[in-house]
Protein backbone atom coordinates (compact mmCIF):
# COMPACT_ATOMS: atom_id res chain seq x y z
CA UNK A 1 0.00 0.00 0.00
CA UNK A 2 1.35 3.33 -0.74
CA UNK A 3 2.74 5.35 2.16
CA UNK A 4 0.47 8.21 0.70
CA UNK A 5 -2.17 6.55 2.38
CA UNK A 6 -0.98 7.60 5.96
CA UNK A 7 -2.44 11.44 5.07
CA UNK A 8 -6.10 9.17 4.71
CA UNK A 9 -5.24 7.61 8.47
CA UNK A 10 -4.85 11.15 9.38
CA UNK A 11 -7.52 12.61 7.55
CA UNK A 12 -10.16 9.75 8.83
CA UNK A 13 -8.72 9.99 12.31
CA UNK A 14 -9.24 14.20 12.11
CA UNK A 15 -12.59 14.14 11.24
CA UNK A 16 -13.86 11.26 13.71
CA UNK A 17 -12.13 13.27 16.61
CA UNK A 18 -13.99 16.38 15.42
CA UNK A 19 -17.47 15.13 15.44
CA UNK A 20 -16.72 12.62 18.31
CA UNK A 21 -15.64 15.79 20.79
CA UNK A 22 -17.55 18.28 19.05
CA UNK A 23 -20.82 16.24 19.80
CA UNK A 24 -19.76 15.84 23.30
CA UNK A 25 -18.42 18.94 24.29
CA UNK A 26 -21.57 20.71 22.61
CA UNK A 27 -23.32 19.84 25.78
CA UNK A 28 -22.04 23.38 27.02
CA UNK A 29 -24.46 24.59 23.88
CA UNK A 30 -27.18 22.55 24.87
CA UNK A 31 -26.78 23.37 28.86
CA UNK A 32 -28.83 26.56 29.14
CA UNK A 33 -31.50 25.65 26.48
CA UNK A 34 -32.13 22.32 28.26
CA UNK A 35 -32.30 24.03 31.86
CA UNK A 36 -34.95 26.37 30.09
CA UNK A 37 -36.97 23.67 28.99
CA UNK A 38 -36.76 21.29 31.18
CA UNK A 39 -36.26 23.34 34.79
CA UNK A 40 -33.22 21.12 35.50
CA UNK A 41 -30.44 22.30 37.36
CA UNK A 42 -27.43 23.43 35.73
CA UNK A 43 -24.89 21.04 38.10
CA UNK A 44 -27.36 17.99 37.30
CA UNK A 45 -27.26 18.63 33.32
CA UNK A 46 -23.21 19.22 34.12
CA UNK A 47 -22.77 16.12 35.81
CA UNK A 48 -23.69 14.34 32.69
CA UNK A 49 -20.06 16.02 31.58
CA UNK A 50 -18.62 14.86 34.96
CA UNK A 51 -20.30 10.73 33.57
CA UNK A 52 -18.91 11.70 30.44
CA UNK A 53 -15.28 11.91 31.76
CA UNK A 54 -15.44 9.54 33.87
CA UNK A 55 -17.03 6.84 31.31
CA UNK A 56 -14.92 7.97 28.65
CA UNK A 57 -11.47 7.33 30.82
CA UNK A 58 -12.21 4.02 31.48
CA UNK A 59 -13.61 3.20 27.81
CA UNK A 60 -10.48 4.93 26.76
CA UNK A 61 -7.87 2.33 28.21
CA UNK A 62 -10.71 -0.44 27.05
CA UNK A 63 -10.82 0.94 23.28
CA UNK A 64 -7.09 1.83 23.52
CA UNK A 65 -6.22 -2.61 24.39
CA UNK A 66 -8.49 -3.70 22.01
CA UNK A 67 -7.27 -1.59 19.18
CA UNK A 68 -3.41 -2.70 20.00
CA UNK A 69 -5.26 -6.83 19.96
CA UNK A 70 -7.68 -5.91 17.29
CA UNK A 71 -6.70 -2.88 15.14
CA UNK A 72 -7.77 0.07 15.22
CA UNK A 73 -10.48 -0.15 12.57
CA UNK A 74 -13.21 -2.22 14.35
CA UNK A 75 -13.34 -0.47 17.62
CA UNK A 76 -13.67 3.10 15.93
CA UNK A 77 -16.53 1.47 13.56
CA UNK A 78 -18.62 0.34 16.90
CA UNK A 79 -17.40 3.73 18.51
CA UNK A 80 -19.22 5.53 15.69
CA UNK A 81 -22.57 3.65 15.40
CA UNK A 82 -22.67 3.79 19.75
CA UNK A 83 -22.39 7.46 19.38
CA UNK A 84 -24.80 8.13 16.91
CA UNK A 85 -27.34 6.11 18.48
CA UNK A 86 -26.83 7.28 22.04
CA UNK A 87 -27.42 11.34 20.93
CA UNK A 88 -30.53 9.78 19.39
CA UNK A 89 -31.71 8.22 22.56
CA UNK A 90 -30.55 11.34 24.69
CA UNK A 91 -32.70 13.77 22.80
CA UNK A 92 -35.99 11.58 24.24
CA UNK A 93 -34.71 11.60 27.68
CA UNK A 94 -37.78 12.42 29.83
CA UNK A 95 -35.76 12.59 33.19
CA UNK A 96 -32.52 14.13 33.94
CA UNK A 97 -31.57 10.80 35.34
CA UNK A 98 -32.72 8.95 31.88
CA UNK A 99 -30.36 12.02 30.15
CA UNK A 100 -27.28 11.77 32.66
CA UNK A 101 -27.67 7.87 31.70
CA UNK A 102 -27.87 8.09 27.54
CA UNK A 103 -25.44 11.28 27.32
CA UNK A 104 -23.50 10.62 30.12
CA UNK A 105 -22.64 6.71 30.08
CA UNK A 106 -23.43 5.89 26.32
CA UNK A 107 -21.51 9.75 24.92
CA UNK A 108 -18.50 8.94 26.85
CA UNK A 109 -18.28 5.62 26.04
CA UNK A 110 -18.60 5.87 22.58
CA UNK A 111 -16.46 9.31 22.23
CA UNK A 112 -13.45 7.17 23.95
CA UNK A 113 -13.11 4.94 21.47
CA UNK A 114 -11.61 7.26 18.44
CA UNK A 115 -8.32 9.33 20.39
CA UNK A 116 -6.08 6.39 21.53
CA UNK A 117 -7.04 4.09 18.80
CA UNK A 118 -5.99 6.60 16.27
CA UNK A 119 -3.32 8.34 17.93
CA UNK A 120 -1.67 4.84 18.01
CA UNK A 121 -2.86 4.12 14.42
CA UNK A 122 -0.86 7.47 13.40
CA UNK A 123 2.49 6.74 15.36
CA UNK A 124 2.59 3.53 13.53
CA UNK A 125 2.42 4.86 9.76
CA UNK A 126 4.77 7.55 10.15
CA UNK A 127 8.36 7.24 11.41
CA UNK A 128 9.35 10.88 10.34
CA UNK A 129 7.30 14.26 11.29
CA UNK A 130 5.64 12.40 13.85
CA UNK A 131 4.60 14.91 16.12
CA UNK A 132 2.97 16.92 13.34
CA UNK A 133 0.90 14.18 12.42
CA UNK A 134 -0.12 13.48 15.60
CA UNK A 135 -1.28 17.14 16.21
CA UNK A 136 -3.06 16.92 12.58
CA UNK A 137 -5.43 14.29 14.19
CA UNK A 138 -5.35 15.83 17.61
CA UNK A 139 -6.30 19.06 15.43
CA UNK A 140 -10.25 17.66 14.81
CA UNK A 141 -10.77 18.44 18.29
CA UNK A 142 -9.90 21.68 18.03
CA UNK A 143 -11.82 22.37 14.78
CA UNK A 144 -15.06 20.86 16.80
CA UNK A 145 -15.86 24.12 18.17
CA UNK A 146 -16.28 26.25 14.83
CA UNK A 147 -18.26 23.48 13.27
CA UNK A 148 -19.98 21.78 15.63
CA UNK A 149 -20.92 23.81 18.59
CA UNK A 150 -22.32 26.92 15.92
CA UNK A 151 -24.70 24.04 14.39
CA UNK A 152 -25.77 23.22 17.34
CA UNK A 153 -26.04 26.76 18.51
CA UNK A 154 -28.43 27.62 15.25
CA UNK A 155 -30.36 23.95 15.50
CA UNK A 156 -31.28 24.81 18.83
CA UNK A 157 -32.96 28.62 17.74
CA UNK A 158 -34.84 26.77 14.88
CA UNK A 159 -35.75 24.03 16.45
CA UNK A 160 -35.12 23.48 20.25
CA UNK A 161 -32.55 21.10 21.65
CA UNK A 162 -34.36 17.96 21.47
CA UNK A 163 -34.72 17.66 17.61
CA UNK A 164 -31.29 19.58 17.70
CA UNK A 165 -29.41 16.82 19.30
CA UNK A 166 -31.37 13.90 17.36
CA UNK A 167 -29.74 15.50 13.99
CA UNK A 168 -26.55 15.54 15.79
CA UNK A 169 -26.38 11.63 16.49
CA UNK A 170 -27.68 11.40 12.90
CA UNK A 171 -24.79 13.29 10.96
CA UNK A 172 -22.73 11.78 12.88
CA UNK A 173 -23.59 8.32 12.06
CA UNK A 174 -23.29 9.31 8.18
CA UNK A 175 -20.03 11.14 8.40
CA UNK A 176 -18.15 8.99 11.05
CA UNK A 177 -18.99 5.98 9.88
CA UNK A 178 -17.79 5.71 6.46
CA UNK A 179 -14.71 7.76 7.93
CA UNK A 180 -13.90 4.11 9.90
CA UNK A 181 -14.30 1.83 7.14
CA UNK A 182 -10.82 3.81 5.65
CA UNK A 183 -8.99 3.03 8.77
CA UNK A 184 -6.06 0.07 8.88
CA UNK A 185 -2.75 -0.53 10.13
CA UNK A 186 0.35 -0.57 8.49
CA UNK A 187 1.09 -3.26 5.96
CA UNK A 188 4.79 -3.04 6.11
CA UNK A 189 5.00 -1.95 9.78
CA UNK A 190 8.53 -1.73 11.07
CA UNK A 191 9.40 -4.20 13.34
CA UNK A 192 8.80 -3.50 17.36
CA UNK A 193 11.12 -0.94 18.95
CA UNK A 194 12.33 -2.60 21.99
CA UNK A 195 10.45 -1.08 24.77
CA UNK A 196 11.58 0.35 27.77
CA UNK A 197 10.29 -0.99 31.12
CA UNK A 198 9.30 -4.60 29.49
CA UNK A 199 11.21 -7.93 30.72
CA UNK A 200 12.42 -8.55 27.57
CA UNK A 201 12.20 -7.07 24.06
CA UNK A 202 10.88 -9.93 22.38
CA UNK A 203 8.88 -11.67 25.22
CA UNK A 204 5.14 -10.14 26.58
CA UNK A 205 5.32 -6.82 27.88
CA UNK A 206 4.97 -6.10 31.83
CA UNK A 207 2.03 -3.84 32.16
CA UNK A 208 2.48 -3.76 35.67
CA UNK A 209 5.77 -2.72 35.33
CA UNK A 210 5.01 -0.10 32.79
CA UNK A 211 2.58 1.15 35.20
CA UNK A 212 4.47 1.72 38.30
CA UNK A 213 7.11 3.34 36.20
CA UNK A 214 8.28 6.55 37.26
CA UNK A 215 7.95 7.56 33.40
CA UNK A 216 3.91 6.52 33.44
CA UNK A 217 3.18 8.12 37.27
CA UNK A 218 4.44 11.34 35.97
CA UNK A 219 2.91 11.12 32.13
CA UNK A 220 -0.10 10.22 33.90
CA UNK A 221 -0.49 12.97 36.66
CA UNK A 222 0.61 15.82 34.86
CA UNK A 223 -1.89 14.82 31.77
CA UNK A 224 -4.86 14.56 34.85
CA UNK A 225 -3.28 17.84 36.02
CA UNK A 226 -3.96 19.60 32.57
CA UNK A 227 -7.43 18.71 32.32
CA UNK A 228 -8.26 19.00 35.36
CA UNK A 229 -7.43 22.67 34.81
CA UNK A 230 -9.36 23.38 31.92
CA UNK A 231 -11.91 21.21 31.59
CA UNK A 232 -14.30 22.75 34.02
CA UNK A 233 -12.93 26.60 32.11
CA UNK A 234 -13.99 25.40 28.39
CA UNK A 235 -17.39 24.04 29.36
CA UNK A 236 -18.56 26.99 31.12
CA UNK A 237 -17.10 29.18 28.83
CA UNK A 238 -20.33 30.02 26.83
CA UNK A 239 -22.34 30.57 30.08
CA UNK A 240 -19.46 32.81 32.08
CA UNK A 241 -19.32 34.92 28.48
CA UNK A 242 -23.40 35.40 28.89
CA UNK A 243 -23.01 35.92 32.55
CA UNK A 244 -20.42 39.08 31.83
CA UNK A 245 -23.49 40.20 29.22
CA UNK A 246 -21.79 38.80 26.12
CA UNK A 247 -25.19 38.15 23.58
CA UNK A 248 -25.17 34.11 23.86
CA UNK A 249 -24.20 33.58 19.40
CA UNK A 250 -21.45 36.10 20.59
CA UNK A 251 -20.40 34.06 23.15
CA UNK A 252 -20.20 30.57 21.02
CA UNK A 253 -18.49 32.24 18.38
CA UNK A 254 -15.69 32.60 21.40
CA UNK A 255 -15.76 29.54 22.12
CA UNK A 256 -14.80 28.79 18.16
CA UNK A 257 -12.56 30.87 18.26
CA UNK A 258 -10.57 28.98 20.96
CA UNK A 259 -11.15 25.83 18.65
CA UNK A 260 -9.32 27.69 15.77
CA UNK A 261 -6.32 28.96 18.31
CA UNK A 262 -6.38 25.17 19.30
CA UNK A 263 -5.84 24.44 15.58
CA UNK A 264 -3.48 26.68 15.78
CA UNK A 265 -1.18 25.58 18.68
CA UNK A 266 -1.59 22.06 18.01
CA UNK A 267 0.23 22.91 14.59
CA UNK A 268 2.69 25.01 16.09
CA UNK A 269 3.47 22.94 18.97
CA UNK A 270 3.29 19.44 17.42
CA UNK A 271 6.34 21.49 15.06
CA UNK A 272 8.31 22.94 17.79
CA UNK A 273 8.13 18.98 19.44
CA UNK A 274 10.39 17.58 16.35
CA UNK A 275 12.71 20.43 16.84
CA UNK A 276 13.25 21.49 20.10
CA UNK A 277 11.92 18.14 22.46
CA UNK A 278 8.54 17.47 23.91
CA UNK A 279 9.46 18.50 27.64
CA UNK A 280 10.53 21.97 27.31
CA UNK A 281 7.49 22.73 25.15
CA UNK A 282 4.82 21.17 27.11
CA UNK A 283 6.25 22.88 30.33
CA UNK A 284 5.77 25.82 28.25
CA UNK A 285 2.39 25.08 27.36
CA UNK A 286 1.02 24.49 30.62
CA UNK A 287 2.43 27.37 31.95
CA UNK A 288 1.00 29.81 29.00
CA UNK A 289 -2.21 27.74 29.89
CA UNK A 290 -2.29 28.60 33.94
CA UNK A 291 -1.72 32.30 32.83
CA UNK A 292 -4.44 32.51 30.59
CA UNK A 293 -6.93 31.19 33.21
CA UNK A 294 -5.74 33.54 35.83
CA UNK A 295 -6.68 36.51 33.39
CA UNK A 296 -10.12 35.28 32.30
CA UNK A 297 -10.80 37.15 35.38
CA UNK A 298 -9.84 40.59 34.35
CA UNK A 299 -11.87 40.24 31.28
CA UNK A 300 -15.40 41.78 30.34
CA UNK A 301 -16.28 42.60 26.74
CA UNK A 302 -16.48 40.47 23.83
CA UNK A 303 -12.78 42.17 21.78
CA UNK A 304 -10.77 40.79 25.40
CA UNK A 305 -12.61 37.63 25.44
CA UNK A 306 -11.53 36.66 21.63
CA UNK A 307 -7.68 38.17 22.47
CA UNK A 308 -7.47 35.77 25.59
CA UNK A 309 -9.21 33.04 23.66
CA UNK A 310 -6.66 33.15 21.34
CA UNK A 311 -3.76 32.28 24.03
CA UNK A 312 -6.23 30.04 26.18
CA UNK A 313 -6.76 27.43 22.98
CA UNK A 314 -3.54 27.56 21.47
CA UNK A 315 -2.26 26.24 24.79
CA UNK A 316 -4.14 23.89 25.79
CA UNK A 317 -4.67 22.69 22.36
CA UNK A 318 -1.08 22.42 21.72
CA UNK A 319 0.17 20.37 24.58
CA UNK A 320 -2.81 17.69 24.57
CA UNK A 321 -0.60 15.65 21.44
CA UNK A 322 2.22 15.92 23.43
CA UNK A 323 1.52 13.41 25.96
CA UNK A 324 1.38 10.87 22.82
CA UNK A 325 4.37 11.63 21.78
CA UNK A 326 5.49 11.31 25.11
CA UNK A 327 4.49 7.57 25.72
CA UNK A 328 5.52 6.42 22.15
CA UNK A 329 8.96 7.31 22.99
CA UNK A 330 9.18 6.01 26.34
CA UNK A 331 7.48 3.04 25.83
CA UNK A 332 7.81 2.11 21.98
CA UNK A 333 5.16 1.16 19.25
CA UNK A 334 3.42 -2.03 20.92
CA UNK A 335 1.64 -1.36 23.30
CA UNK A 336 0.72 2.38 22.84
CA UNK A 337 -2.95 1.94 22.80
CA UNK A 338 -3.04 0.51 25.93
CA UNK A 339 -0.39 2.83 27.72
CA UNK A 340 -2.34 6.11 25.85
CA UNK A 341 -4.90 5.01 26.59
CA UNK A 342 -4.21 4.34 30.07
CA UNK A 343 -3.21 7.80 30.56
CA UNK A 344 -6.11 9.08 28.62
CA UNK A 345 -8.31 7.62 31.22
CA UNK A 346 -6.16 9.69 33.95
CA UNK A 347 -6.65 12.82 32.25
CA UNK A 348 -10.56 11.82 31.80
CA UNK A 349 -10.70 11.64 35.33
CA UNK A 350 -9.11 14.96 35.58
CA UNK A 351 -11.56 16.27 33.30
CA UNK A 352 -14.05 14.83 34.92
CA UNK A 353 -15.04 16.72 37.82
CA UNK A 354 -14.37 20.60 36.14
CA UNK A 355 -17.83 21.40 34.96
CA UNK A 356 -19.92 19.77 38.09
CA UNK A 357 -17.77 21.95 40.24
CA UNK A 358 -18.03 24.63 37.45
CA UNK A 359 -21.77 24.03 38.12
CA UNK A 360 -21.79 23.79 41.90
CA UNK A 361 -20.12 27.10 41.98
CA UNK A 362 -22.12 29.10 39.48
CA UNK A 363 -25.31 27.96 41.45
CA UNK A 364 -23.85 28.48 45.17
CA UNK A 365 -22.34 32.10 44.25
CA UNK A 366 -23.96 32.91 40.75
CA UNK A 367 -20.63 33.55 39.10
CA UNK A 368 -17.32 31.58 38.14
CA UNK A 369 -14.55 33.42 39.80
CA UNK A 370 -13.68 30.64 42.27
CA UNK A 371 -13.62 28.02 38.93
CA UNK A 372 -11.32 30.44 37.27
CA UNK A 373 -8.84 30.98 40.60
CA UNK A 374 -8.89 27.20 41.01
CA UNK A 375 -7.70 26.08 37.71
CA UNK A 376 -5.47 28.42 37.78
CA UNK A 377 -3.62 26.96 40.24
CA UNK A 378 -4.52 23.24 39.25
CA UNK A 379 -2.59 24.57 35.91
CA UNK A 380 0.60 25.82 37.67
CA UNK A 381 0.58 21.98 39.62
CA UNK A 382 0.68 20.32 36.45
CA UNK A 383 3.41 22.29 34.85
CA UNK A 384 5.40 21.46 38.32
CA UNK A 385 4.82 18.02 38.02
CA UNK A 386 6.02 17.80 33.84
CA UNK A 387 9.19 18.97 35.34
CA UNK A 388 10.06 15.65 36.88
CA UNK A 389 9.82 13.83 33.45
CA UNK A 390 12.31 11.37 33.29
CA UNK A 391 15.06 11.99 30.04
CA UNK A 392 13.78 10.58 26.96
CA UNK A 393 15.67 6.83 26.32
CA UNK A 394 17.25 6.88 23.57
CA UNK A 395 16.84 3.62 21.34
CA UNK A 396 19.71 1.81 22.03
CA UNK A 397 19.65 2.68 26.26
CA UNK A 398 15.89 0.94 25.62
CA UNK A 399 17.23 -2.25 24.40
CA UNK A 400 19.88 -2.66 26.70
CA UNK A 401 17.00 -1.61 29.39
CA UNK A 402 15.11 -4.50 28.41
CA UNK A 403 17.58 -6.95 27.80
CA UNK A 404 18.61 -6.71 31.66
Amino acid sequence: MSSSYRWVIVGAGALMSCVALGAMFSLAIFQEPIATATNWSHAGIASAMTLNFIVMGVGGFMWGAASDRFGPRPVVLIGSVILGLALVFASRAETLFQFQLTYGVLVGLSASAFFAPMIAATTEWFDENRGLAVSLVSAGMGVAPMTISPIARWLITEYSWRPAMMMIGIGALVLMVPAALLVRRRPDAPADEPVANSISSDGPVSLSKVFASPQFIVLGLTFAACCAAHSGPIFHMVSYATVCGIAPMAAVSIYSVEGLAGLGGRLLYGTLADRLGVKPVLVAGLLVQAGALATYLAVSDLSEFYALAVVFGSAYGGVMPLYALLAREYFGPRIIGTVFGAATMLSSLGMAFGPLIGGWIFDTYGNYSWLFIGSALVGLGAAGIALAFPPLPQKKARAAFAAS
